[in-house]
Order: C-alpha cells, then structure tokens, then sequence
C-alpha cells in the first residue's frame, strides 16, 4: 500500500482529491442556504476501458452526475460504434454521440506495454475502472483487478461481460441480441402468433449498464466507510433474467411458461394496444373500477355488467371474448377522438408515437429532455439529456462526446505529468494518438 494513498485514506480524501466521505464537513449555515449546484460525483475519475452500449451508457451516466470520465480508445479505430452508420454527423455517427457526452477521449495502444503502464498510471489515480474485455484478457496486461488492487486499494474495479467472469458460459462473448434470447427476453417478445422478436433497442445492454451504474455507487458508498474498493462483476445473462421479474415468479412460483402477447399482458385484462380507425391506442385497466369506467366511456355497458368480466382473473380467463369486442369497439374511431374521450378519466391510455411524434410532445419540451451541445466536427448535435432531476440546483453544462483522441495530451500531462518531451516520444512509437 502506497504512502500517497495512506496520507489519502487518512484525510478521507480520493485518489483525486474529493471527500471520500462528505458528511465529515463542518458547513456554515449561510452554506446550508446557498443553491447547491455541485454534481454528487464531482471529484470522482472514472476510468472508461468500454466499448459500444453497456458500459459507455454506464459511465456517460456517471459523467451525467459530475464524474470526471477519461475514455481510453484504440489509436486509429476508437470505440467500435464511431463507425455504426449512416447516419452521421460530420464526421462521427449518430449512434457514438448517443451515449458518449461529458467524456476526455485517450488513445492509448494497450497491447504494448507502454500503453498498458500508462493505463495502470492512470488507474491508480481514478476511484473507478469501468471494462468490458472477456474475462482474463485484461490480465493478460496486466491490468487485471488482482493486479491493479496492489499499487491502487482504493480502485472500484467494475467488470461487465456477458455471462459472468467464471462458470461455463464465462468466456463466450455477449452481444445483447445474443443474451436477450437466451435469457427468454424474447421469447415473451412479439405477436401472440408471431415469430419471437427483439426489442426496438438494446434493453438488455442498457439494463446492464444501469446495474453497473447503481452498483458503483453502492461501492463509492461502501469505500467511504472502509477506504477500499473492490471488484463488481456484472453481466449480461444475469442481468437479463433479473430482469424477467413477474414472468420469472410466473415459472418459479407456479410453473407457468413464459408467451407472447403482442402488446398485451399475461396477468392484467384489457392491458395492450387496440387498433383505431387511423392507428393504435394503448389501454390499460389495472383494478375492475378502471374497467367499468372505461366502459362506460365506450358505452359498452352491458361488458361492465357481465359476470365473466367483472373481476380481472374473470378478465384474464375470458381474455379473447372481451379483447374482440373492445377492438370492435375502437376501431370506429379514430386515434386524436379516443385521447380526447379518454382525457382526465384516470384510466392509463396513450398513443403509440414514431420517433417524430415522441419529440413533438409537449412534457418533452417541458422536462428539457433535450440537450443541445457544440461538437468540434460535427457542429451542433442534440441528444436526449438525464432522465433524473435533482432539487438541489443545476449541473454544469455537458460537454460533447470527444473526437478520437482529443484529451490524450491534456489527461496524460495534468494527471500523470508527462511533458511535451514526454508525449512526442510515445506518439513517435505509435503508443498514443
């Protein structure tokens, strides 16, 4: 254990240089007062050895909250998804802008053993390491958990692959499409008579990437009482079937298998899309008064009185009886009049958008869901910005997602204090970008 990190540890202090534990400061009242408008992770580095979804969307969302993010990228290539398109914009695609804001690019070649001791520099002076390299490979470099934990204690190591780091399936790559089949995602996905279907996005990478997210603040938490990070392991698979929640407990509790319902429900009646007389409405009723309103609505009275659909399990048993007759029932009016009927009823209901109608709704404009941000090749780009709100006060504005190798000088002279001299030789041996 380092002398630096001893002194750190004593002084509750991070590798760089944030509270570990901010509950220890004495503040003034006039503070107390005061607009707080500094992010919860500010002062935290994050050092980002992930590509494509899981673990940029993890770390982008760490960025979200203050997290100083240094991606590390291949020289030349970078991160996978700079060439997922068309389309583009300038000179990077649309799908690396999506999850890559408020993040430093180094290009750093970590097959040569130059490039892998810059990345343990690097490591030992972050709180968080965030991979996705099959298990073992990163070991091989010496940049494995058990290695960096030695010269860097205090590392919150965070692994995320497809099956896990041992088991049978360990060394098998994860790919969502791959994992969202074989952990029955979408064996519950598509028409009732269709053929199984994935989702429209990659759910299972980004549930992933949300796990990963959750659980380094848990260990961010933990090491504020011990002063010592630990490695997380999370993956695909595991996360897929957590995530099949009721249908899990379906088979687990009462052995009944998993199927298809289109948009509709296993457990709940009427819960699903009805065709209209120009598209598709969502309705849901999750409690028998919401059914006997919403017939009501639909002036089907007589289904409100009927004994075979007066309680949901009745529903559920008589499911095909009564979803033909609501269809029937919808069809002859058009989208815009049943959300207009439906207005202020207490019944869940909505339309289903395309993409262009999601960004014309009103509650988008009104939860400043769109982040706007000045790009250095691509010009002006927008991305959909944080879900989550917080009371305290403003963040400071994003930053856009980096070109290949913008930050290498900046983060390798500020945190490791290379010089010029330094830099040139390495960029010479083709070890940086």
């Amino acid at each position: 254990m380092s002398v630096l990190y001893v002194f750190r540890n004593v002084l509750n202090l991070s590798p760089t240089g944030g509270l570990l534990n901010p509950s220890k400061r004495v503040l003034c009242q006039r503070c107390l007062h005061q607009k707080n408008t500094v992010a919860p992770l500010k002062g935290i580095r994050v050092l980002d050895l992930t590509r494509v979804l899981a673990g940029p969307y993890c770390s982008m969302i760490l960025g979200d909250l203050g997290a100083e993010v240094v991606k590390v990228e291949r020289p030349g290539v970078g991160d996978d998804t700079r060439a997922w398109g068309p389309p583009f914009s300038g000179t990077e695609s649309a799908y690396f802008l999506c999850v890559n804001r408020n993040k430093k690019s180094v290009a750093i070649n970590m097959k040569d053993p130059s490039g892998g001791d810059l990345v343990r520099k690097l490591a030992e002076q972050s709180d968080v390491l965030i991979e996705n390299y099959l298990p073992g490979k990163l070991s091989e470099m010496g940049l494995g958990y058990d290695d960096l934990k030695k010269s860097a204690p205090h590392l919150i190591y965070c692994s995320i692959t497809g099956y896990g780091q041992t088991g049978p399936s360990a060394s098998q790559p994860g790919y969502d499409v791959i994992v969202a089949g074989r952990g029955g995602l979408m064996h519950i996905t598509g028409p009732a008579e269709g053929e199984p279907c994935k989702v429209g996005v990659a759910m299972t990478d980004l549930s992933t990437g949300l796990y990963a997210h959750g659980a380094i603040m848990a260990a961010i938490l933990q090491r504020q009482a011990t002063g010592v990070g630990q490695h997380i392991d999370c993956n695909l698979f595991s996360t897929q079937v957590a995530s099949l929640v009721n249908v899990a407990s379906n088979y687990l509790n009462a052995s009944m298998e998993g199927q298809r319902y289109g948009t509709a429900h296993a457990s709940i009646v009427p819960y699903q899309a009805f065709p209209t007389s120009d598209g598709y409405l969502l309705v849901g009723a999750g409690n028998d008064h919401q059914f006997k309103e919403l017939c009501q609505i639909l002036q089907m009275e007589s289904e409100a009185s009927d004994p075979r659909f007066s309680s949901n399990e009745k529903r559920v048993a008589n499911r095909k009886v009564l979803i033909s007759r609501l269809s029937d029932r919808f069809a002859k009016n058009s989208t815009s009049d049943w959300l207009d009927l439906l207005a202020g009823s207490g019944i869940p209901f909505g339309p289903i958008n395309t993409i262009e109608q999601v960004f014309k709704e009103p509650q988008i404009e009104h939860n400043k869901m769109i982040q706007e941000m000045d790009h250095p090749t691509a010009g002006r780009i927008r991305v959909p910005g944080p879900p989550v709100k917080y009371s305290s006060g403003d963040f400071p504005l994003p930053s856009p997602p980096p070109t290949l190798g913008q930050h290498t000088d900046q983060v390798l002279g500020s945190v490791l204090g290379l010089t010029d001299q330094d830099l040139n030789k390495l960029r010479e041996g083709k070890v940086i970008q």
